[in-house]
Parts: C-alpha cells; structure tokens; sequence
C-alpha cells in the first residue's frame, strides 16, 4: 500500500508546478512585449519578465530552505494559457484590439499565478514555514501589482480605442463619456479612478 502523502509534499508539488510555470513565463513575455503597439503596454510585459527571473530565484530559496531539490513539475495550466496567448498573436487583429487581448491574456496568467501563490503562502504559514511564507508573499504582491498594471493600462485608453475601432459611429460618445469619468474622478480625491485602485 502506497504511503499517504501529507500538505508537505502537495506544497512541493504545487512549488514544483509553479516554478516550471514561471520558467515558461520567461519565454512568453518576451513575445507579449514584441507583439504589442503600446509603448507603455510594451514596457509592462519587459518590467514583468524582470519581476518574474526574480520569482524563480526566489522559489530557488524556498526549495534550498525546504532541503528540496528545485526542479519543475509541467505546468499544464499555465502552459494552456501561454499557447492561448499564442493564438492570439497569430489573429490578424487591429493594433488596439490586439493590445487588448495581450492585456486580457497576461491577466489570464497573472489570476491563476495569484490564486497559486495565495494557496502556498496559506500552506507555508499553517506549516509553521514563515520565511518561505514571506517570499511567496513577496511574489504574490508582485503578481498583484503587475495584474493591478495591465487594468490600469487597459481603462486608462487601451480598451477604449479598441471599442472605438470596432464600433466608429459609436466611438466619440464612448470616449467622451470615458474621458467625463476620468475627469470626476480626478476631481474626487479619494476615490478610485480604475477598478484596480478599488480592489486595494
């Protein structure tokens, strides 16, 4: 009879599962950054893949820390949402539509790296592992913030181009009233100017 397995070693797995997943990553940004239009769309995807060389090596400690050896386990999720994003770049779409749908396809990776490393850092913690639970942390706000990135850019003008392309006689009204919010917005201290803003 097999031996039952403990959160130990779902942690490892999901450590091992995440780590071939931010190694893909490092492939795929690159990609992202050349196929968008936006300068500042552009610059977001290279500062990200910046960030994410630094989670590698900071999974590297957590596994060191762990006497675990770093090595990665496919990740199938992450590899599903890349290979999306790849379909992407292959569509013939306008310059804004695509700059938008690189942004929904990084959102993509960046919610379900999220949503992994918020369950390890749960895991590190309750296993009484609070310096591997830091560094995941660490990660995990940084994930946060490049997601919170990609929305501002998005509702900041990236979206509403886009909509403008695809509906022209519809596009004025739309950027007026965008263009209407942003300024209460501004003129409203204290209150969020992007959905982003508001999740904090």
């Amino acid at each position: 009879m097999a031996e039952t397995r403990t959160l130990h070693s779902a942690f490892v797995d999901e450590l091992r599962d995440v780590y071939d997943g931010e190694k893909q990553l490092t492939k795929a940004l690159p990609k992202l950054a050349k196929a968008a239009h936006s300068s500042q769309l552009r610059t977001a995807f290279e500062d990200h893949l910046e960030e994410t060389l630094g989670h590698v090596e900071r999974l590297e400690r957590v596994f060191s820390n762990l006497d675990e050896k770093a090595r990665g386990k496919h990740c199938d999720g992450l590899a599903g949402i890349i290979e999306e994003g790849k379909a992407i770049m292959d569509e013939e779409l306008d310059e804004h539509a695509m700059d938008a749908s690189l942004i929904a396809a990084g959102q993509r990776a960046e919610h379900y790296e999220m949503a992994v490393y918020g369950t390890l850092v749960a895991w590190a913690r309750v296993m009484g592992h609070e310096e591997e639970a830091d560094l995941l942390q660490e990660t995990l706000d940084e994930e946060k913030a490049a997601d919170e990135k990609l929305t501002e850019l998005a509702e900041g003008g990236i979206n509403q181009q886009a909509g403008a392309r695809a509906h022209p006689a519809e596009g004025q009204e739309v950027a007026d009233r965008v263009a209407a919010k942003s300024t209460a917005a501004k003129a409203s201290p204290g209150k969020p100017a992007t959905r982003a803003a508001g999740r904090r």
